[in-house]
Protein backbone atom coordinates (compact mmCIF):
# COMPACT_ATOMS: atom_id res chain seq x y z
CA UNK A 1 0.00 0.00 0.00
CA UNK A 2 1.58 3.33 -1.01
CA UNK A 3 2.00 6.10 1.53
CA UNK A 4 -0.04 9.26 1.04
CA UNK A 5 2.40 11.72 2.60
CA UNK A 6 6.15 11.17 2.34
CA UNK A 7 8.41 12.10 5.24
CA UNK A 8 9.82 15.03 3.22
CA UNK A 9 6.35 16.59 3.26
CA UNK A 10 5.95 15.96 6.98
CA UNK A 11 9.27 17.71 7.62
CA UNK A 12 8.37 20.63 5.34
CA UNK A 13 5.01 21.03 7.09
CA UNK A 14 6.68 20.91 10.51
CA UNK A 15 9.23 23.56 9.52
CA UNK A 16 6.42 25.95 8.63
CA UNK A 17 5.16 25.78 12.20
CA UNK A 18 8.27 25.50 14.37
CA UNK A 19 10.91 28.03 15.31
CA UNK A 20 14.37 27.24 14.01
CA UNK A 21 17.57 28.80 15.27
CA UNK A 22 21.17 28.60 14.12
CA UNK A 23 23.81 26.58 15.93
CA UNK A 24 25.38 29.85 17.10
CA UNK A 25 22.06 31.03 18.53
CA UNK A 26 21.67 27.66 20.26
CA UNK A 27 25.17 27.91 21.72
CA UNK A 28 24.46 31.42 22.99
CA UNK A 29 21.16 30.40 24.62
CA UNK A 30 22.97 27.53 26.31
CA UNK A 31 25.80 29.83 27.44
CA UNK A 32 23.23 32.19 28.98
CA UNK A 33 21.59 29.21 30.75
CA UNK A 34 18.38 30.06 28.88
CA UNK A 35 18.10 26.72 27.07
CA UNK A 36 18.62 23.00 27.38
CA UNK A 37 19.89 21.36 24.21
CA UNK A 38 18.23 18.00 23.58
CA UNK A 39 20.20 15.47 21.54
CA UNK A 40 17.73 13.12 19.83
CA UNK A 41 20.28 10.87 18.14
CA UNK A 42 20.81 7.20 18.88
CA UNK A 43 23.33 6.64 21.66
CA UNK A 44 25.68 4.90 19.19
CA UNK A 45 25.92 8.18 17.23
CA UNK A 46 26.82 10.03 20.41
CA UNK A 47 29.50 7.47 21.21
CA UNK A 48 30.92 7.62 17.70
CA UNK A 49 30.60 11.33 16.91
CA UNK A 50 30.33 13.09 20.27
CA UNK A 51 27.70 15.58 21.34
CA UNK A 52 27.18 19.19 22.34
CA UNK A 53 28.72 19.78 25.78
CA UNK A 54 25.98 19.84 28.40
CA UNK A 55 23.29 18.48 26.06
CA UNK A 56 20.65 16.14 27.44
CA UNK A 57 20.28 12.89 25.52
CA UNK A 58 16.67 11.94 24.77
CA UNK A 59 16.37 9.19 22.15
CA UNK A 60 13.78 10.18 19.55
CA UNK A 61 11.76 7.06 20.20
CA UNK A 62 11.28 7.96 23.88
CA UNK A 63 10.82 11.73 23.62
CA UNK A 64 7.03 11.95 23.94
CA UNK A 65 7.07 9.53 26.88
CA UNK A 66 9.83 11.44 28.66
CA UNK A 67 8.07 14.79 28.14
CA UNK A 68 4.61 13.72 29.34
CA UNK A 69 4.36 14.26 33.12
CA UNK A 70 1.70 11.53 33.33
CA UNK A 71 3.95 8.95 31.70
CA UNK A 72 5.78 6.44 33.89
CA UNK A 73 8.88 7.34 31.84
CA UNK A 74 8.70 11.11 32.47
CA UNK A 75 12.01 12.93 32.93
CA UNK A 76 11.95 16.08 35.12
CA UNK A 77 14.40 17.89 32.81
CA UNK A 78 11.42 18.61 30.55
CA UNK A 79 9.61 20.54 33.30
CA UNK A 80 11.37 23.82 32.68
CA UNK A 81 10.75 27.38 31.62
CA UNK A 82 13.99 27.31 29.65
CA UNK A 83 13.93 26.87 25.90
CA UNK A 84 14.25 23.27 24.76
CA UNK A 85 16.43 23.17 21.67
CA UNK A 86 15.98 19.93 19.72
CA UNK A 87 18.78 18.62 17.53
CA UNK A 88 19.65 15.46 15.65
CA UNK A 89 22.31 14.76 13.02
CA UNK A 90 20.99 17.05 10.29
CA UNK A 91 17.77 18.66 11.53
CA UNK A 92 15.19 16.33 10.00
CA UNK A 93 14.16 14.30 13.06
CA UNK A 94 14.49 17.34 15.29
CA UNK A 95 12.02 19.30 13.13
CA UNK A 96 9.48 16.51 13.54
CA UNK A 97 10.25 16.26 17.26
CA UNK A 98 9.83 20.01 17.80
CA UNK A 99 6.49 19.92 16.03
CA UNK A 100 5.33 16.93 18.06
CA UNK A 101 6.18 18.72 21.31
CA UNK A 102 4.23 21.74 20.10
CA UNK A 103 1.31 19.41 19.39
CA UNK A 104 1.63 18.21 22.99
CA UNK A 105 1.21 21.82 24.16
CA UNK A 106 4.81 22.87 24.75
CA UNK A 107 5.60 26.43 23.71
CA UNK A 108 9.26 26.64 24.70
CA UNK A 109 10.56 24.40 21.89
CA UNK A 110 13.10 25.33 19.22
CA UNK A 111 14.83 23.37 16.47
CA UNK A 112 18.56 23.75 15.81
CA UNK A 113 18.89 24.19 12.06
CA UNK A 114 21.44 21.85 10.50
CA UNK A 115 21.74 19.69 13.60
CA UNK A 116 24.94 18.32 15.05
CA UNK A 117 26.53 18.16 11.60
CA UNK A 118 26.27 21.95 11.31
CA UNK A 119 27.45 22.36 14.91
CA UNK A 120 30.66 20.49 14.07
CA UNK A 121 31.06 22.29 10.73
CA UNK A 122 31.00 25.59 12.63
CA UNK A 123 33.83 24.23 14.82
CA UNK A 124 31.85 24.54 18.04
CA UNK A 125 32.82 22.54 21.13
CA UNK A 126 32.17 18.79 21.16
CA UNK A 127 32.18 16.35 24.07
CA UNK A 128 33.21 12.79 23.32
CA UNK A 129 31.72 10.06 25.46
CA UNK A 130 34.03 7.55 27.06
Amino acid sequence: MPITQPVSELIAAARLLINQISVHEAAELQRLDAAILIDLRDVRKLQRMGTVPGAFHAPRGMLEFWVDPDSPYHKPVFRTDKKLVMFCASGLRSALAARTLQDMGMENVLDMDGGFTEWKMQDLAVDYLS
